[in-house]
């Protein structure tokens, strides 16, 4: 992640309810520009959808981490433009798609099939106990927030047992490095162990983005306390024929460093 040097951007700690408040606001005004950019790619221009795991294009269809969906019922967190949400429907499944913006439910609202939508915080979920086979989140929900014991006791909850919890972040290792697609996004000139968010923030100096970052063994001590069985650890490679630039995700970088965590994890039972 950048520091620009200016007092509007850098590393400041917030919580869960600044996180959410800039969170919601960030994509509320940002869904519109975002879908634009990058709802094709995350699935709207496959027949079928698609659920993307990251920015190097890797699809559910090829690796098959939820397994088997059909006449399951399934929950995407962070659901977005609910790509997944509707891909996974038109797998059989019974979706509930939920996200904290409500710019982003507007645009899922007018694509097909239309899916359940909520508009919710992933860190105190609207559902029943045990209601679901399948959690997922692509890029969703996890970096933005401040209390990640929270969620992931949320869906440790709603999850039945034996039910599985798939999920993608930023790889870790890139907070050690300038978010930047180029050369310059190759050298390491921060601490990976500075767990302070990046943040944005306004003219007035209210924070109006914001990332969290966890190191691996946060994560894994992090869901582990929360009662799951960690699966796989997927890092996707960089494709050929993918020369897509996202942020500071481009073939550049990704041949060399990961930029995809993807997290597969199961509830005992």
């Amino acid at each position: 992640m950048t520091d620009d040097g200016s007092n509007r951007v850098g590393r400041w700690n917030l919580d869960q309810q600044g996180s959410a408040r800039a969170s919601r606001r960030w994509w509320d005004e940002e869904s519109t520009a975002y879908a634009a950019d990058h709802a094709q790619f995350l699935g709207d221009a496959r027949p079928g959808g698609a659920l993307i795991w990251g920015p190097e294009g890797l699809s559910e269809d090829d690796i098959g981490l939820l397994g088997p969906i059909s006449g399951l019922d399934v929950l995407e967190i962070g659901a977005g433009g609910s790509q997944g949400a509707r891909w996974a429907t038109g797998r059989g499944a019974r979706v509930v798609a939920l996200d904290l913006s409500f710019g982003m439910l507007s645009y899922a609202k007018t694509q097909e099939p239309v899916v359940c939508l909520i508009q919710a915080d992933a860190a105190a979920l609207p559902l029943h106990d045990s209601s679901f086979d399948r959690v997922f989140s692509a890029y969703g929900a996890i970096p933005f927030v401040a209390d990640l014991e929270s969620v992931l006791r949320e869906v440790y909850r709603v999850l039945r047992p034996g039910g599985r919890w798939v999920f993608s972040v930023t790889h870790p290792i890139r907070w050690a490095f300038p978010d930047a697609p180029g050369p310059i996004g190759l050298t390491a000139d921060r601490s990976y162990f500075d767990r302070r968010p990046y943040v944005e923030r306004d003219e007035h100096g209210v924070p109006s983005y914001v990332e969290h970052h966890r190191t691996l063994g946060d994560m894994v001590g992090a869901l582990a306390a929360a009662g799951f069985i960690i699966d796989q650890l997927i890092e996707p490679e960089w494709p050929e024929g993918n020369d897509q630039v996202w942020g500071g995700w481009s073939p550049e970088r990704g041949r060399l460093i990961p930029g995809t965590a993807i997290w597969s994890c199961t509830k005992p039972g």
